[in-house]
């Protein structure tokens, strides 16, 4: 039991994420992709949906996502990404600050929550750096 005490502690100490710790405007680093190690996640919105819980509304900065419809070539911005608490539980491993939502977020937003009012859109429940490979192959099929 003093194991476990000692690990808390010092898991607590390091910075780790804990879900109670999440709120809008926070910035963390996370678990990142191979070369994206400066990469971070903006925490814009939170909302609650009664059959997911809690939803994130994230930007993810700071990313190389390869993309032919930009004009070097790659993105290095994701404006959001909605996601499940798990989601930032199993990525997130230090706040590291305070801003600001990204005002680009809320084009992305928007048509996410039409689509899923009406049932057509979900959440992301995989880590981050998971989800910007998804999209990195979503843009360049």
């Amino acid at each position: 039991m003093r194991k476990l005490a000692v690990a808390m502690s010092l898991l607590s100490f390091f910075g780790l994420a804990r879900s109670a710790d999440f709120a809008e405007g926070q910035v963390w680093s996370y678990k990142t992709r191979i070369g994206e190690e400066g990469s971070t996640v903006l925490i814009n919105k939170i909302e609650s949906d009664p059959r997911l819980g809690p939803i994130f509304h994230i930007s993810i900065t700071g990313v190389k996502v390869k993309n032919p419809r930009s004009t070097s070539g790659v993105t290095t911005e994701l404006p959001h990404s909605p996601v499940s608490k798990k989601t930032l539980d199993d990525s997130v491993t230090k706040l590291v600050a305070k801003s600001k939502p990204n005002p680009q977020y809320l084009e992305g937003y928007k048509e996410w929550k039409s689509a899923f009012d009406n049932g057509d859109a979900g959440i992301f429940t995989i880590p981050v750096q998971e989800i910007v490979g998804v999209i990195e192959k979503a843009v360049n099929q």
